[in-house]
């Protein structure tokens, strides 16, 4: 019949993924050796000055500064003028000894050496211009071919600081004009510190470090770049501070493929790699990203107006550190991350040519799918904790998490069941403001259900029940079938291919419009009608028999109205309904000494559903590898062509 084939047809959506859309691709990163540390910022030893030539123009900058930095910058500009360079990657290129400081005036860099024709070698390799694609550059090639991708290139330095001698980071602007994939690139250069400045408008990332161990990114601001704002990625021994980050089609700050090294600490963390603190990022598609962000600890920031606040992810191929752990969120403040970026894909601004697509005016290209209205996604990520924050006025869920499996980020198949598991969700302030306010939550809690040990404070949720901080907690190792139905369409996003896929809530989905809402549909659809041939055929004629089927009915119903309606015992209630039907319409066919078989699995069905009753609306029962829907699904097909 036709429900059941449209339920056979999602089911092998579920058991053939495709692979998401996710982060960038990267070349392969060998294993830092851990051994450096967060450097230290310096105010004395060989310094460079950079700056401009037209003095009215720098005097107009400075007019406004206070005096004593006023004052220092004008004695600055007259040094600079004498023995000082014009462009900042000549600064770099100059600075041989460690511990260099290179202070840039303020001004706006365009850079001049990272424009310049390229060689017929480095043209072969350079990514094409007013394309989102990036080919992905080993380090022999950054090297001999420098600005290939980069409008500043720092290779291969040690200890050097790039800092902005204004009085604030807008002072000093280093603009890649979207003709560069990354504005400022560090590749193996331990120990760099770059502070007071603001970096713009690429094809890809403003800053992108990589491969070092040592940095700090401190009271910068990046914006408006197709890519990332903050890119740090196969780092140790790192540092966000007092940055902000706006307008990037990815993230405002992306800490990915961090050292993992607190992968067999269980709950015991030693240190954390990359520390990100007092920062705010908003306005960007995501304002906190980390494939693969391991031993990440980030405090006290603020996470608003993005597409969705914070996500940590185990989907990408390439990134060393899978599947993702380890990561600590607390004290910051995450709210009203709603916008819809999704809207400038639908309307085929994105398809424009990057600098014709108005990301000063406020237009943020969507570079990866995410549930809009989240504060906080873990997809796929284990023994992460989250504590003491404020997330609040969240139009999805204030924490969602959900299982990648591991052939997705390209694992083994014998360890596809490894996230997520040992989460905690602890103090946190949901749907309240720092000061009080109450500003709820559409959700506080979205989850599909796999997972082992995730331990949650109390929270409106989706499931219902949840597992507590105390006592046994699950260990599925498969969530509901129909989240994960959900979840693998709405996971097709792709910014230059199909676009923004249907039926998934992430991008506005509600109600008959939703994925698992029509799969639910075609399996009630599917019981009501074996219910009735049930009723005709097999049950004996009696007024227990109508009863009981009237039951079934109205759970079937109950069961797409609570699948739509997430956070409320609806879908308890219809598991109630459902196993009363089967119970009934078993024990009425045992009576009558016929049709034994199927009435024990009319009866193994009620059992199942009674479980899934007291799962769904009571207490998330432990010990249970899969969610009680699966088999449901399963002996349901089959129960219902035996009907």
């Amino acid at each position: 019949m036709l429900p059941a084939a449209g339920l056979l047809l999602t089911l092998g959506a579920v058991l053939m993924p495709e692979a998401p859309a996710a982060a960038h691709e990267e070349r392969d990163s060998a294993a830092l050796a851990g051994s450096g540390a967060v450097p230290s910022y310096h105010s004395s030893g060989p310094q460079i000055l950079v700056c401009h030539t037209d003095r009215a123009d720098f005097m107009r900058r400075v007019a406004g500064f206070p005096p004593a930095a006023r004052s220092a910058n004008l004695a600055l500009f007259d040094r600079c003028q004498a023995d000082g360079v014009r462009n900042v990657q000549d600064a770099v290129n100059d600075a041989r000894q460690p511990g260099t400081r290179v202070r840039i005036l303020p001004g706006v860099y365009r850079e001049a050496p990272g424009l310049a024709a390229a060689s017929p070698a480095c043209a072969a390799i350079a990514r094409r211009p007013g394309e989102d694609s990036e080919q992905v550059l080993s380090w022999q090639e950054q090297v001999a071919c420098p600005h290939a991708q980069n409008l500043v290139a720092v290779l291969g330095k040690r200890g050097l600081q790039i800092e902005g001698t204004g009085a604030g980071p807008g002072d000093v602007v280093i603009d890649a004009g979207f003709k560069k994939l990354n504005a400022l690139f560090a590749d193996r250069s331990p120990g760099i510190y770059l502070r007071n400045f603001t970096v713009e408008s690429t094809t890809g990332n403003a800053v992108y470090i990589r491969d070092t161990d040592g940095f700090v990114i401190d009271r910068l601001v990046a914006r408006w770049d197709s890519g990332y704002g903050f890119n740090t990625f196969g780092v140790d021994h790192g540092l966000y501070s007092d940055c902000e980050a706006y307008g990037n089609g990815e993230a405002g700050l992306y800490a990915g493929a961090v050292a993992d090294i607190n992968r067999n600490a269980g709950l015991n963390v030693r240190r954390y790699a990359v520390e990100i603190r007092h920062c705010r990022s908003h306005n960007n598609l995501l304002g906190y990203s980390g494939t693969a962000g391991d031993s990440v600890w980030v405090h006290d920031n603020e996470f608003t107006a993005n597409g969705a606040g914070i996500s940590m992810d185990s989907v990408s191929p390439g990134h060393p550190g899978l599947p993702q752990n380890h990561a600590k969120f607390e004290r910051n403040n995450i709210h009203g991350n709603n916008t819809d970026y999704y809207r400038y894909v639908r309307n085929r601004t994105c398809a424009k040519a990057v600098p014709e697509r108005g990301y000063e005016r406020g237009v943020v290209c969507p570079g990866v799918g995410i549930a809009v209205g989240a504060g906080v996604i873990t997809a796929g990520g284990n023994f992460n904790t989250f504590r003491d924050n404020w997330v609040y006025d969240q139009d999805y869920a204030a924490f969602v998490l959900f299982w990648v499996p591991a052939e997705v980020p390209g694992g083994s198949y014998l360890s596809t069941f490894d996230t997520s598991h040992h989460n905690r969700y602890v103090g946190n302030h949901l749907g309240r403001a720092p000061d009080g306010a109450t500003e709820p939550n559409r959700l506080d809690v979205w989850w599909d259900g796999q997972g082992i040990d995730n331990r949650w404070q109390a929270a409106r949720s989706s499931p219902f029940r949840l597992p507590g901080l105390a006592g046994p907690s699950t260990n599925r190792l498969l969530g509901d079938p129909f989240r994960v139905l959900m979840l693998v369409q709405c996971q097709r996003f792709d910014p230059r291919g199909d676009g923004v896929p249907v039926g998934c809530d992430w991008y506005g989905g509600s109600w008959f419009t939703r994925l698992d809402v029509i799969a639910v549909t075609f399996q009630s659809t599917l019981f009501v009608v074996a219910g009735i041939l049930l009723l005709i055929r097999r049950l004996p004629r009696r007024r227990l028999s109508y009863a009981v089927t009237a039951a079934g009915i109205l759970g079937a119903i109950a069961d797409v109205a609570g699948t739509a309606a997430e956070g409320t015992a609806i879908g308890a209630l219809a598991s109630a309904l459902l196993a009363s039907w089967w119970l009934g319409a078993g024990i009425l066919m045992y009576q009558q000494h016929t049709y034994r078989r199927l009435a024990a699995l009319t009866l193994v069905l009620g059992g199942l559903s009674l479980l899934q009753a007291v799962d769904r609306g009571f207490y998330m029962l432990p010990y249970i590898p899969v969610s009680l829907g699966w088999p449901i699904l399963v002996l349901g097909i089959v129960w219902a062509m035996a009907t």
